[in-house]
Parts: C-alpha cells; sequence; structure tokens
C-alpha cells in the first residue's frame, strides 16, 4: 500500500472522540484488534441504522417504483468508490475519505431536497432544518447503538469533515452549533483534503449517474444531453470507438467516461494545487485560504454547465415538480399532525418529548427526519389521512 502523503489525515495522529474509549484497540475473540480509528469510523456508519435507512431515501425519483433507479444508498456507495480513487491516486487516508462519502447524506430526511424545504418550513419558528447539521446530530446523537453514550463517538476528523465538506461555515445552524459546542470542530477553518475530496466525488457521482436515471425514465433524451459540451464530446469519443452500436448500448460508456474524465481532471489539478501551496501537513491545509481539491478552469465551467442543464430538465421536470409537492404535503401533514397530537408517534418518540420550545418541535422533526419515503406515505396515511400519490411515486 502506498504511503500517505505527509498532508493527509493519519489515523495515529487523531484529536480522539468525545467520549473517551479506553479498548480502541481491544481484544476480540483471543486476538488484537487491527483497524484504526478512520477503519472503525467507517464501520460503525455502515453498521448504522441511518445508514441503511439510506436504501429506500429519494435521490432524484421520489420513493421509485423502479429497482434500477438509484437511492441514497446507492448514491452513497457509487461516491465512495470515486473518493476511493481519488484519495488513493493523492496519497490521502481512503478510510476516512469513504466513511465520509458514506455518511454525508445521512442526514437527509424522506423525499430529499422537497422534504427537507417542507422540514425546514414546518421548524421555521424553531430554528429551521438542515440535512448537513442533521447529519452530525444523527450520528452524534440519536443513534444509540452503544451503552455508555449516545451516538456512534466517531472520531474529531470524521465529525469535521462532515460538518464543512463543503468548506468552512461562518454562520451554522443550530444543529451543527449544537455538535460544535460540544466538541469543537473549527468550523472557520478549511477541513482535511480527505473531506474536499468527499465533497467534489458527490458531486461527480450524481452528475453522471443522474444522466443515467433521467435517460431511463423517460425525462432526458439523447438529443436534449448532447447541447451540453461535456457529454458531445464524450458521446463522440464513444461513436469513435464503438461505431453503429445501438445508442442504448453506449449510454454506461459514456458516463463512465466522463466520470472517468472529471477523475482525472481532478487529481491533475488538486496535486498541481497543493504543490504550489506549499502544502506539508494537515495543519497547513486548515490554513490555506481556499480549497485545495478541485477541477481546472475549463472543467469547472462544463461541470457547471451540465448541472444548470440538469437542473432545468431533470431536476425541475414538470412530473419531478408534481411529486415535490406531494412530498412536501406529506411532510408538512406528518409535522402537523404530530405537534396537535404527539401520541400519533409510536415506541418512545411521544415519552421522551420534551416539554418546551423549540426542543418539542425539533425532537418531532428528529422523528420524521429519519423516516425512509415509504415508511413517510405509511404514517401519513395513519396519522392524517389518504392521499393521491403521481405515477411513479
Amino acid at each position: 500500500m502506498t504511503a500517505l502523503a505527509s498532508y493527509a489525515a493519519h489515523p495515529a495522529a487523531s484529536r480522539g472522540r468525545l467520549h473517551a474509549e479506553h479498548a480502541e484497540h481491544r481484544v476480540r475473540d483471543g486476538g488484537p484488534g487491527h483497524r484504526d480509528a478512520f477503519q472503525r469510523d467507517r464501520d460503525r456508519i455502515i453498521h448504522s441504522i441511518s445508514f441503511r435507512r439510506l436504501r429506500h431515501k429519494t435521490q432524484v425519483f421520489l420513493a421509485p417504483d423502479g429497482d434500477h433507479f438509484r437511492v441514497r444508498l446507492t448514491h452513497s456507495l457509487e461516491v465512495a468508490q470515486i473518493g476511493r480513487a481519488v484519495a488513493r491516486a493523492l496519497r490521502l487516508n481512503e478510510d476516512l475519505t469513504e466513511a465520509l462519502c458514506l455518511a454525508h447524506d445521512i442526514g437527509h430526511p424522506p423525499f430529499g431536497h422537497a422534504g427537507e424545504d417542507a422540514l425546514r418550513a414546518a421548524l421555521a419558528g424553531a430554528g429551521g432544518f438542515d440535512h448537513n447539521g442533521h447529519t452530525l446530530r444523527a450520528l452524534t446523537l440519536i443513534d444509540r447503538p452503544y451503552p455508555r453514550w449516545p451516538g456512534l463517538n466517531l472520531s474529531w476528523e470524521t465529525l469535521e469533515g462532515l460538518a464543512k465538506h463543503n468548506g468552512p461555515v461562518a454562520a451554522p445552524g443550530w444543529a451543527l452549533a449544537e455538535a460544535d459546542a460540544a466538541f469543537s470542530l473549527e468550523l472557520t477553518r478549511w477541513p482535511s483534503l480527505e473531506a474536499q475530496v468527499a465533497a467534489i466525488a458527490d458531486d461527480i457521482a450524481y452528475d453522471n449517474h443522474d444522466i443515467d436515471d433521467g435517460l431511463r425514465a423517460g425525462l432526458l433524451t439523447l438529443d436534449q444531453l448532447l447541447a451540453v459540451p461535456l457529454v458531445a464530446r464524450g458521446w463522440r469519443a464513444c461513436r469513435a470507438e464503438f461505431g453503429d452500436i445501438a445508442p442504448g448500448r453506449l449510454i454506461g460508456e459514456l458516463t463512465r467516461g466522463q466520470i472517468g474524465a472529471m477523475v482525472d481532471d481532478l487529481i491533475v489539478t488538486s496535486r498541481a494545487a497543493i504543490d504550489a501551496a506549499g502544502i506539508a501537513s494537515v495543519d497547513d491545509v486548515r490554513a490555506a485560504d481556499r480549497a485545495l481539491i478541485g477541477f481546472s478552469d475549463a472543467m469547472r465551467e462544463d461541470e457547471r454547465t451540465l448541472k444548470r442543464f440538469m437542473y432545468a430538465n431533470l431536476y425541475h421536470h414538470p412530473s419531478q415538480t408534481a411529486a415535490a409537492d406531494v412530498a412536501r404535503t406529506i411532510i408538512a401533514g406528518l409535522a402537523a399532525a404530530y405537534r396537535a397530537d404527539p401520541a400519533l408517534m409510536p415506541g418512545d418518540w411521544p415519552r421522551s418529548l420534551p416539554a418546551e420550545e423549540p426542543w418539542r418541535s425539533r425532537h418531532i422533526a428528529d422523528f420524521i427526519a429519519g423516516m425512509t419515503d415509504r415508511y413517510a406515505i405509511a404514517r401519513y396515511r395513519d396519522a392524517v389521512g389518504p392521499i393521491d400519490l403521481p405515477e411513479g411515486f
């Protein structure tokens, strides 16, 4: 295995965990533990309830009835695959990168961004809702697989990367501010290179895999896509290599080629930026005045053009906006129903409901945010009443 660069995150130099674990390398089954801190973090995330729920949470299509469409879980796995490839090329810590990629979407409520919009509106008087802040809340407070503390007790580096993988946070929402108050994450400094890789791996994954899903759903056409320069270049390359093979057989090759082009550009550009900035340590990374992981100017413009196209033609497609309206109705209806009668929530949720605001509303939002798409639909029908779902929902 290639040695880590001096500016990579080293598990032996981790700032530790909020709750001391006296057996970080404890003996199990008669033998020593062989996982370092970041490997343990990755494994804790994979084994968490929050991670398992991602298999039934929206990526692009709300509660999709097709088995071949991506969901939050498969998206997160694809992000992790891209992130590890980039981390290895840059000699960064692959395990930390993978942990961040796998966990970055855990805070999403049901129905993706439509669900988040509705939950933010429902909590307007209680500080609002932000999926990134809720990721920290889920992993530090809500999931409780251990007997001595709440949360997964992840390392500082993993929590820091999740908190600010998109860059420094000058004005954190209440959930992120609460996590930072408990275990200072230095929100105004740049995160590790591993966190920066995770953020762009996310973009690369959904930029390209959403094309595949959009074509599969019939909401995009190849002719539309060929108006995007990045796609047009990739398509010409496919045609040059594979000739008269049916277009439908080349979509996978098109998206693979685009991912490869983006990854190659990212690695070359980032390596040059690290060298030019004289980065020699993780402290240098955090003290930098800019992101060091990024595309070249040309690829950045190509990627932005692709995103604009996807928003105009897929994410804001009339069938998608109609489904989003139903999703917002479901989330708003659940929030109102549980506020009016908390006993409608199952299990310990009503018994542990705080008496005072804003914690009362935030507790209800914790329950709703953890739902899968299909569970939210079922709970709405139980607590509120019937609802008509668009075709394919």
